[in-house]
């Protein structure tokens, strides 16, 4: 599961990491959560360019939002089957830069406990995300966006048993090409990194809150606890429905 997630990069390198058309301002932000703008990248007939989307992803065939769940993340198994993703996994794939996520594991006390998981040397992220424009009944066009998730591999799985699909390489270009990679081979991409490849330390417990900001929260805590048992770490939550 990916739930809250960092996003620091300054708005050039943006361009230059994803060759993007156009240059998107937007802050540093050390604590995006669910239903927040957030920043986008999809191609359409070969052109690449940043959007900001709404963080809970919105078929074009509902209705009415209120009466949809809210959907942060996509389970990269049996994704080409779900009413909500069948048409996306083909047609609107997008990536989700970031510069580290966060999750949680239940601790001795039985506290929930922040880590903060980046790449090793942290280099961005680039995760594989869907998206949809959702028109609503008086004709306003919302960009919504999910974030593609798939079994952790072996660097975090004692953390959580989920993590969000990190691109890397020339899977960044295959995955936004639609147009060449058709679902099920686009599916093949939705995987967890080596082992080796992820880094993680604990953070504050003030990264709970997502009223909180600030670099501070990416900060590794004075207090390091050990590792709980696998059987404790904190479940996804997130029904296989969708």
């Amino acid at each position: 599961m990916c739930g809250r997630y960092a996003y620091t990069l300054p708005p050039e390198m943006m361009v230059e990491l994803f060759k993007t058309l156009n240059e998107l301002i937007y802050p540093p932000r050390y604590n995006i959560a669910p239903t927040q703008p957030v920043v986008a990248i999809w191609q359409s007939e070969g052109r690449r360019q940043a959007h900001l989307a709404r963080w809970g992803f919105m078929p074009g065939w509902v209705k009415d939002p209120k009466d949809f769940p809210l959907i942060i993340n996509a389970r990269a198994e049996g994704i080409t089957d779900k009413p909500a993703f069948r048409s996306a996994i083909k047609n609107t794939r997008c990536v989700v830069p970031a510069t580290g996520y966060y999750e949680w594991m239940i601790g001795p006390d039985k506290k929930k406990l922040p880590y903060y998981i980046t790449l090793r040397g942290n280099a961005p992220m680039a995760f594989a995300g869907l998206y949809s424009i959702w028109m609503g009944p008086n004709g306003e066009e919302v960009d919504t966006v999910t974030i593609c998730t798939t079994a952790s591999g072996e660097d975090t799985a004692h953390i959580h048993d989920r993590m969000p699909v990190v691109l890397t390489g020339d899977d960044v270009d295959a995955w936004l090409d639609t147009g060449s990679l058709n679902g099920l081979q686009a599916q093949s991409l939705l995987a967890p990194l080596p082992a080796g490849t992820m880094a993680y330390y604990p953070v504050s417990t003030e990264v709970n809150s997502n009223r909180n900001e600030g670099p501070q929260l990416i900060e590794r805590a004075k207090e390091t606890v050990a590792d709980p048992e696998p059987k404790q770490r904190v479940g996804s939550g997130q029904l296989d429905l969708f």
